[in-house]
């Protein structure tokens, strides 16, 4: 009983049982911040930078919706593991990706592939 009242004097609440923070305004900011953010991860899909969309268009690879798709699956799967920049590829195609800007640096194409070299990536996801 001492404590009870000792706490309503304070003003802290613990007499009442009810916190100091207004629990509807709070939730609701809370909840409409979280909606908005998990509608915005799902709409996420893969941008191109200019020069991804030019060696694409001169290595004749096809951005079909499927590949697209295909990309932003291994985007999100590479977010979960925390990487940052990332090689996604298949058997013929490859692509450099900046995860958290979701965006394809570059585009490589089945002869590039034996030649090349990458740098500057932490990780690699399979389309």
């Amino acid at each position: 009983m001492v404590g009870s009242v000792h706490a309503a004097a304070l003003g802290t609440g613990a007499a009442s049982g009810v916190s100091g923070r207004s629990g509807t305004n709070g939730a609701g900011s809370f909840g409409a911040a979280l909606r908005k953010e998990l509608e915005q991860s799902q709409a996420r899909t893969v941008e191109f930078s200019k020069h991804a969309i030019s060696r694409a268009e001169e290595r004749g690879i096809d951005l079909t919706p499927t590949l697209l798709e295909r990309l932003n699956d291994s985007v999100e799967r590479a977010e979960a593991k925390g990487a940052k920049n990332i090689l996604a590829l298949d058997r013929s195609l490859a692509f450099i990706v900046n995860v958290p800007n979701g965006r394809v640096i570059t585009a490589l194409s089945e002869d590039e592939l034996k030649e090349s070299v990458f740098t500057n990536i932490d990780g690699a996801v399979f389309l």
